[in-house]
């Protein structure tokens, strides 16, 4: 949380997240236009916010993409907003604005959320694939499927409905999984086509012990529903994992 605040002091740094909140996915040439100072000197700032978990950054081709992370401001908002403000103001927590209308580069991932874990890829993965703990983090949804590629899952809530289905496409633990998604607990959503979840996950580099978890949702171009529903919804899904991995609670206990 240090990190964080430290980050977001300087005005430059605060800029470049607010260009990322304008339009998200922006390469640093395009930052760069934005900023009167030298390219090394943008690089840097964008280091800092990245170290700090307030963006990410994705390689497609040779482009080098930035996005907001918008899992590390939840963070800030659970930990110094939401207990002292009304259930109402829960819709200041969202990050980014509608950009469905705008053209994007093909296979360009829209959103990315990162979260840093104390504990190992393997247990990471058991709390992504056991239904007993997704059902204390994932909106109450357990999943259910036979774990291998090209095998069907859904997601049933307590009381014995389907939240959501899909199929999963690459089952490779504990590093990598990657799932259709559609979700059905909203009339809008249970129309449009399944868009797709990829979660990676991988030991921290600089921190023994962490584990970086990052899901990156896409192909929702004939799901816009499902985009603005998961854009809130994952923040909240990653958060959820880490309390419960980390102390075994929940956001809400």
């Amino acid at each position: 949380m240090d990190d964080i605040f430290k980050a977001l002091a300087d005005p430059s740094r605060r800029t470049l997240l607010d260009l990322l909140y304008e339009k998200d996915g922006r390469t640093l040439n395009d930052l760069c236009t934005h900023l009167q100072m030298s390219r090394f000197g943008v690089m840097k700032h964008l280091r800092i916010l990245e170290e700090a978990g307030l963006l990410t950054t994705r390689k497609v081709g040779r482009e080098k993409y930035h996005y907001l992370n918008p899992v590390s401001i939840r963070q800030i908002y659970d930990r110094w907003v939401s207990k002292y403000a009304e259930p109402w103001v829960s819709g200041l927590s969202l990050l980014k604005k509608e950009l469905e209308s705008e053209p994007v580069m093909e296979q360009k991932p829209r959103h990315i959320n990162r979260i840093a874990i104390k504990t190992s890829p393997e247990q990471v993965w058991n709390a992504l694939t056991n239904p007993e703990l997704t059902s204390k983090y994932w909106y109450n949804g357990a999943i259910r499927g036979e774990l291998k590629a090209g095998s069907p899952y859904e997601i049933w809530n307590p009381q014995g409905q389907v939240q959501a289905k899909g199929e999963f496409l690459v089952v490779e633990p504990p590093c990598r999984l990657v799932m259709t998604w559609q979700l059905l607990v909203q009339a809008e959503t249970a129309e449009e086509k399944p868009s797709r979840l990829t979660w990676e996950i991988a030991p921290h580099a600089g921190f023994p012990g962490v584990t970086l978890v990052t899901v990156v949702h896409d192909e929702f171009e004939e799901a816009p529903h499902t985009s603005r529903v998961l854009e809130e919804g994952l923040p909240i899904v990653l958060s959820g994992m880490k309390t419960l991995i980390e102390t075994g609670g929940s956001l809400t206990s």
